[in-house]
């Protein structure tokens, strides 16, 4: 599905950090941040997530996160403080001079959503896929796995978790160095503020997923929350026309 006609963009993130955007479609403007080690392509063109929302009357803005893609991607630790990714996306919706929006991501992208609504985002609508509630809450439950296949890459038995993790980073071309950074710009989001979002949430998510904790619990904690689910783990479910549909059937409805 990579045929649709894609804008590229720049924006400026924090401290500067050239941003790239991938904008497809036309209509309601929808932005959809991708997961670690991803990218936009990747996340929601590859596997038709893009095309079916585009069918369904949408705008699609697809920022590559910094260290990411297209971005910047600074060795400096300098430029990975706590909340980076929000401050990035916070300013892609100012930018782009986004008023009447909806947002959302995938497990990283997730997070990044939730840090923005945390910081006074507005959009009308949120997706939250790939995320449970650990994974928001308890953001570095997973640090030390991704710390691990990042500081012995080249080491990992075939077919093992590493080894698949390492895998994925070499299909999406990413920058070692950039991604041990990307984990310091992690900060928790409270329960309690997590439980103030008053927006309709859908959260979907992968039968089989659990790295990020239970979805189910993130969509009870939300006053308007409701759970998805879709077929397969989280390195699998990403490519499942299930999840576009899933979010097509959400925004419409």
């Amino acid at each position: 599905m990579s045929d649709l006609p894609i804008e590229k963009l720049e924006i400026k993130g924090l401290g500067g950090l050239p941003l790239a955007v991938h904008v497809v479609g036309q209509g309601r403007d929808l932005v959809l941040i991708h997961g670690y080690f991803s990218n936009a392509w990747t996340n929601w063109i590859r596997y038709g997530h893009a095309a079916r929302l585009v069918e369904a009357g949408f705008r699609l803005i697809l920022p590559d996160l910094r260290g990411h893609g297209e971005s910047g991607k600074p060795h400096d630790p300098a430029a990975y403080p706590p909340d980076a990714l929000t401050e990035d996306g916070l300013a892609l919706v100012e930018q782009m001079g986004l008023t009447d929006y909806d947002l959302g991501g995938y497990s990283l992208g997730a997070r990044t959503t939730v840090r923005m609504l945390a910081r006074g985002a507005t959009p009308r609508r949120v997706i939250l896929a790939g995320m449970g509630l650990r994974g928001l809450v308890q953001t570095l439950d997973n640090g030390g796995y991704y710390r691990k296949v990042l500081t012995n890459l080249g080491t990992f038995e075939r077919g093992t978790s590493e080894w698949m993790t390492e895998a994925f980073l070499k299909t999406t071309k990413g920058d070692p160095v950039a991604m041990l950074h990307i984990l310091n710009t992690f900060v928790d989001t409270p329960r309690d503020v997590i439980a103030g979002f008053q927006q309709p949430t859908e959260v979907i998510c992968g039968a089989d997923d659990r790295d990020n904790g239970v979805a189910q619990e993130l969509a009870d904690l939300l006053p308007n929350g409701r759970y998805v689910e879709i077929p397969g783990n989280h390195m699998n479910a990403v490519t499942r026309k299930e999840l576009g549909q899933a979010m097509a059937d959400f925004l419409t409805a």
